[in-house]
């Protein structure tokens, strides 16, 4: 029930103690603003990461080699250790069940890409067909390499959205064109964006068999790229993924005659960077609540103590109510319902204002691993109604202590 007596003592007591209550006002709307823009920028971290590891798929396994630094089984070090097709055809047929997407990658260097009087300069990778999963490369036009040509050792080529706009911007259908790479014509049978960004469509793709065989790469293979079968839960998939890892490692190193402590084999497990990545997040976040928390603690503290100095004010006004037979629960709502109106007013002030900074602010920060932090508004809203919780609990023990003073002492204080 509505009480207009009730709040005109309240807005009066806040009108003779506006700089208490402002000060009061603001150490809450400042935990809850602190609170929320930390929380903010934790889930824009998050962000952040997600979008980093979309580049490529998350349960990617890459092999490479380099040069050994151990001698073994008589063989001295510096050896450069060189994947070839058998190790790639080998480990596809072991592995079969557990695979998911798998492709090998020749590396062909020194080459320019030509079109009519146009010439740039990228990277060009010959690939089997399931690199297009693998790097979770989407096609906008045309298809991506199939086996077909790769049996054919077929002259075409995949191009990137961002190329096709940088060598053939005024052609409306490049799939009718055809690229140089090293004076032979390339068919272009595809045009690819990547989620990755820009940064990751500095390439050009054709059949690892084509590659081989025209840039004199005979059965060399630069890299192995795997992806494994999805698994119930992330952390069954890691332990399947790191188990994998190892046991490629050791087979390339006992056909290649590698140390089993050389690193001239090497695998990266992607998904042990993403448990890394989201295990520091995840404490980070951690430690923002707990900034968040404490601070907005130190103002329900500070509420109390207002609490406590206003009933130590009133105790005279305290005494005369109970003398003229106030109910000890009336007095306990009279104190309480002012601390929760300013803790109400303050957590909602500093909520809005956190959200609209982040809304504002937060699209257009341009920061490593931070992108668009931003909080859930139920969640927020949760945390205001957590804290005004908190401030009727601040006020309740000033207000038990006054609801109990006796009449006789309450009149005769000064």
């Amino acid at each position: 029930m509505f009480d207009l007596d009730r709040w005109q003592e309240i807005f009066e007591t806040i009108r003779k103690n506006k700089l208490r209550t402002f000060l009061t006002g603001i150490s809450v709307a400042s935990g809850i603003f602190i609170l929320v823009v930390l929380l903010g920028f934790g889930q824009g971290m998050q962000n952040g990461i997600q979008k980093e590891f979309e580049a490529d798929a998350t349960n990617r396994v890459w092999v490479w080699t380099e040069v050994t630094t151990k001698e073994y089984k008589g063989l001295n070090p510096g050896r450069p250790i060189q994947l070839r097709n058998e190790d790639y055809d080998n480990l596809t047929t072991l592995y079969k069940n557990e695979l998911e997407y798998k492709s090998d990658l020749f590396r062909v260097r020194g080459t320019s890409i030509n079109y009519k009087n146009e010439s740039v300069s990228y990277g060009v990778h010959g690939v089997s067909p399931n690199y297009q999963q693998i790097e979770n490369q989407k096609i906008i036009l045309g298809r991506y390499i199939n086996y077909s040509d790769l049996k054919s050792k077929g002259k075409v080529i995949v191009i990137s959205n961002k190329i096709k706009q940088e060598l053939l911007p005024n052609v409306e259908n490049p799939l009718s064109e055809y690229l140089q790479l090293s004076g032979i014509n390339f068919k272009i049978v595809g045009v690819y964006i990547d989620e990755g960004g820009e940064r990751e469509e500095n390439r050009v793709f054709i059949p690892i068999s084509t590659a081989q065989s025209i840039f004199n790469g005979s059965n060399r293979v630069a890299n192995l790229a795997f992806t494994l079968q999805p698994e119930e839960n992330f952390e069954k998939a890691l332990a399947v993924s790191k188990q994998f890892t190892e046991e490629i490692k050791q087979y390339l190193k006992q056909v290649h005659s590698v140390a089993p402590d050389d690193n001239a084999v090497n695998a990266f497990n992607v998904m042990e960077e993403v448990k890394r990545y989201y295990t520091l997040t995840s404490n980070i976040a951690l430690f923002f609540w707990f900034v968040g928390i404490c601070t907005i603690i130190a103002g329900v503290v500070g509420v109390s103590n207002i609490m406590l100095i206003i009933v130590k004010e009133r105790t005279r006004e305290i005494g005369i109510r109970k003398a003229l037979g106030a109910k000890p629960w009336s007095i306990i709502w009279m104190i309480m319902q002012e601390s929760i109106f300013v803790t109400g007013v303050a957590g909602f002030a500093g909520l809005i204002l956190s959200m609209a900074l982040l809304e504002v602010v937060g699209p257009n920060i341009e920061v490593d691993y931070v992108l668009n932090p931003s909080v859930n508004f139920s969640m927020a809203v949760t945390m205001v109604i957590l804290l005004i919780v908190a401030g009727a609990l601040a006020g309740f023990i000033p207000a038990w202590k006054a609801a109990n003073v006796h009449p006789i002492k309450a009149l005769s204080h000064e």
